[in-house]
């Protein structure tokens, strides 16, 4: 199997919460139609409205939202590609290979919801250092100190393979970060910090000094989202599947 993740533009002059409606509603339906496994949905919305500081948007317009599922072959993916086409002006679509290092193994809510907010990162990586450089570091190294130094309790790497869609930036990587919801407004949460204000500042110093060794920072894009994952799934079921 191979994952898919899209990311989306809405239309200009539709409202935020419509689209992020019709995402949620029909969109969902008719992808859970398909033969997808594992269906994530992430947008923008009120419940994480107050993490917008955190955000970084040097794409513009910037995305709105992001769909992420997993199929049997990338060659399979036109009637998904229909559906999302059919709602969004534009859509930038990659196949990834995944690197969960931090699994998710709790329940969503009712209506699918993960806890807290899913901070994506869409990464370029420096135009200096080669594609094995900037793997090693990021593989290797980041994945040590993102885990030390942040209150996630879902880290997914998601190194792109193969650009799947005409137009869509050249990322190098796509991160998927779950964090509580406090951590969008108290950095002290968001740095693992214990209420130090001390290990607040060792913590981030430590991580922007080693995604500066590999990433392009200015035109890293970030997204504060809401992640659903309809019929409640959570990563340890997921592994149990692939497996089995």
């Amino acid at each position: 199997m191979e994952k898919i993740i899209y990311v989306l533009w809405k239309p200009d002059s539709q409202p935020i919460e419509q689209f992020n409606a019709m995402l949620l509603g029909n969109v969902r339906d008719r992808l859970l139609s398909l033969p997808v496994d594992r269906l994530q949905i992430n947008i923008v919305d009120e419940a994480v409205a107050a993490g917008a500081p955190l955000r970084a948007e040097p794409v513009q317009p910037a995305p709105t939202a992001m769909v992420a599922f997993w199929l049997n072959a990338a060659h399979e993916r036109a009637p998904v590609e229909a559906i999302l086409n059919s709602i969004a002006p534009r859509i930038a679509g990659y196949a990834v290979a995944e690197s969960t290092v931090l699994p998710n193994t709790e329940t969503p809510d009712a209506d699918g919801r993960v806890r807290g907010f899913s901070q994506l990162a869409f990464l370029f990586k420096l135009p200096g250092i080669t594609r094995e450089g900037y793997m090693e570091i990021w593989m290797r190294d980041q994945t040590r100190v993102g885990v030390e130094t942040q209150d996630t309790f879902y880290y997914c790497q998601n190194i792109i393979t193969r650009v799947l869609t005409p137009g869509a930036p050249a990322w190098d990587g796509i991160v998927e970060e779950c964090y509580p919801i406090e951590a969008m407004t108290d950095p002290l949460v968001f740095w693992k910090a214990n209420g130090s204000e001390e290990v607040y500042k060792a913590n981030y110093a430590r991580e922007m000094a080693n995604v500066a060794r590999f990433l392009d920072l200015p035109n890293v894009s970030v997204m504060i989202t809401s992640a659903y994952r309809p019929g409640g799934w959570k990563d340890a079921d997921a592994l149990q599947d692939i497996q089995g």
